[in-house]
């Protein structure tokens, strides 16, 4: 099999490789700009302005869950997605961004940290407990890095079954983004990281809504009411909906849908009719009665509860590694503004089309006029209605440049996490020059691509993105009241830390199991989705712990809250005045 002929239907697959060969190139070229030291590769020596830090923290964020999972949940759930998971996240994201991100971002310029253990083991005056939530740390982030690779492969296969028999392999697509995103983060670091976002967020919101309006098209087409003469954007967008409202209604809305539950009434009275008639014919009712069958109740596609607790998934942005070295290349307290902003209508800009786009693909599945095996497959799936070929490679370009930012800051930030919260502790932060340390993060960032990539091409084919994505935002949010307490309350010690890493821990693991390690896609605690009951459960956890043990050392905890005036402890203010 030749994969890349000189065809027409080839001719995506050209743009696909265009696009990487690009994206390599700048990679290669902002790492001109690598000024050589640990600092730079960290951190970008905390030099990032307002708009590259806005496209590098919301590139970041938006990964094959945003794109791949958001059109395949809505495939299966329907506009409820929308306002479960973007709305809640549009407004969280930027208010962290503000009471956490900020701050943050202050204490580590001024203490030097470029990783959340280093502040964690500072805050808390304890190597023990930073070596413990790096390790919990890793192993929620390793499968939130699988999501990415997984989503590439699922999608580059489901949108290439034209062009090449049963599509391009997902180990194939893996192995050419990871290679290409570890070449310019092993030369650059976070710098060529931010370069390399903010030139694919660029990407793939412009092709996004390119492919959006391309898909309205081809969907709207299908309706017989469709005119040619009257076409345009609201009017594509509106028959392609009125497809959905005719095939698939109950996708169109959060509760109920009016059509669906007219119908069950029209068939709930159909049925006692035949019930009345089959009772009163005593020679035929029995014979009669067996072959009737009672209509299904509709139910809504999403209950109140789990609506709500919804919006605890966006809190799990403020333990996100990845995003805390982001906040750490900033410029100054001022760069944080444009992203604070801007967040919100970014991820609108993302997130609405791709769950339209998934809505319109439920009403296509159900009118025959698709077939969707798997939710991840419905985006590929969708994108190959386009008959552009040239329009096709690119908005392909723009799906994997939006999977993509996502995994260069994920393998930088591993990568420096190892180095600086593992190795280095160990042998004493002055064993090793900062060439030297400089090597080790390389080598910690092409051991973490390797592994990452190998475990991807075991959990591919059972793997389901958003219910991934899911359990893994859960853990980080449950650990949320950690950083939290540590920036706003300084009663909070050690023991309420252990606490609330223990009941996360516990409850997680049995919940996980209980719903068949994630198998179960609607499993529920007390009607819940299991991140809601467990962040409360961690936060009880840490309260109950931290008033239970001694307080901590005003000494330690004022290196943290400098503004604050402890008159009750002068020797503290004096001691906190020579340390920093």
């Amino acid at each position: 099999m030749i994969i890349f002929a000189a065809s027409t239907s080839t001719i995506p697959l050209w743009v696909v490789l265009g696009y990487l060969v690009l994206l390599l190139g700048l990679g290669i070229f902002s790492s001109k700009f690598f000024r050589g030291t640990t600092k730079d590769f960290f951190v970008a020596s905390r030099s990032i302005g307002s708009f590259m830090l806005l496209m590098s923290v919301f590139g970041t964020t938006m990964t094959g869950f945003a794109l791949v999972g958001s059109s395949g949940k809505a495939f299966t759930t329907g506009v409820a997605t929308y306002g479960a998971v973007a709305a809640w996240s549009g407004i969280i994201h930027s208010a962290i961004f503000f009471i956490i991100g900020l701050r943050l971002w202050a204490i580590g310029k001024r203490h030097g940290y470029v990783t959340q253990v280093q502040f964690f083991r500072d805050r808390f005056n304890s190597q023990t407990l930073g070596t413990v939530l790096f390790v919990l740390l890793v192993l929620l982030i390793i499968p939130y890095l699988l999501i990415g690779i997984i989503s590439a492969g699922k999608f580059v296969q489901g949108t290439t079954q034209g062009m090449v028999e049963g599509g391009i392999a997902p180990w194939i697509t893996g192995l050419v983004i990871c290679g290409v995103v570890l070449t310019y983060v092993f030369l650059g670091g976070v710098r060529s990281t931010a370069w390399a976002n903010t030139f694919q967020t660029l990407v793939f919101m412009f092709t996004g809504i390119v492919a959006f309006l391309m898909i309205s098209s081809a969907v709207a087409q299908k309706n017989p009411e469709y005119n040619p003469k009257e076409a345009g954007i609201i009017y594509n967008i509106k028959r392609a909906t009125e497809y959905v409202e005719t095939h698939k209604p109950e996708r169109l809305a959060r509760g109920v849908h009016p059509g669906a539950a007219a119908k069950y009434e029209e068939q709930q009275q159909e049925y006692e009719e035949q019930m009345m008639e089959a009772m009163n014919n005593e020679a035929a009712g029995g014979a009669e009665m067996k072959g009737l069958e009672e209509p299904t109740v509709p139910k809504p596609s999403m209950t109140h509860l789990v609506f709500i607790t919804f919006l605890f998934i966006p809190v799990s942005i403020g333990m996100f590694p990845h995003v805390f070295q982001h906040w750490l290349t900033a410029k100054d307290a001022k760069t944080f503004r444009l992203a604070i902003v801007a967040h919100p209508i970014c991820i609108a800009i993302v997130w609405l089309p791709c769950i339209l786009i998934g809505v319109w693909a439920a009403g296509l599945a159900a009118a025959g006029d698709i077939s969707i095996s798997n939710p991840s497959e419905v985006l590929g799936t969708m994108v190959n209605l386009i008959a552009n070929p040239w329009l096709l490679g690119l908005l392909m370009a723009g799906v994997l440049a939006a999977i993509m930012s996502s995994l260069d800051s994920q393998f930088a930030c591993l990568g420096t996490m190892f180095t600086n919260d593992i190795v280095i502790p160990i042998r004493g932060k002055d064993y090793y020059s900062d060439a030297d340390t400089l090597k080790l993060a390389r080598i910690f960032v092409v051991g973490v691509v390797a592994v990452a990539y190998l475990a991807s091409l075991a959990l591919m084919e059972t793997a389901s993105v958003f219910g991934l994505g899911i359990w893994c935002f859960t853990g980080f949010a449950a650990l949320f009241p950690i950083v939290f307490a540590a920036l706003y309350w300084k009663r909070v010690t050690a023991v309420g830390v252990y606490a609330c890493m223990a009941v996360t821990t516990g409850l997680w693991v049995f919940w996980f199991h209980q719903s068949g390690y994630g198998a179960d896609k609607h499993f529920l605690v007390l009607g819940m989705l299991p991140i809601a009951p467990l962040t409360l459960a961690s936060a009880a956890a840490l309260v109950i712990g931290s008033l239970c043990s001694s307080p901590p050392e005003a000494r330690l905890v004022n290196r943290f809250f400098p503004r604050a005036n402890n008159s009750n402890d002068s020797r503290g203010s004096n001691d906190r005045s020579s340390r920093d």
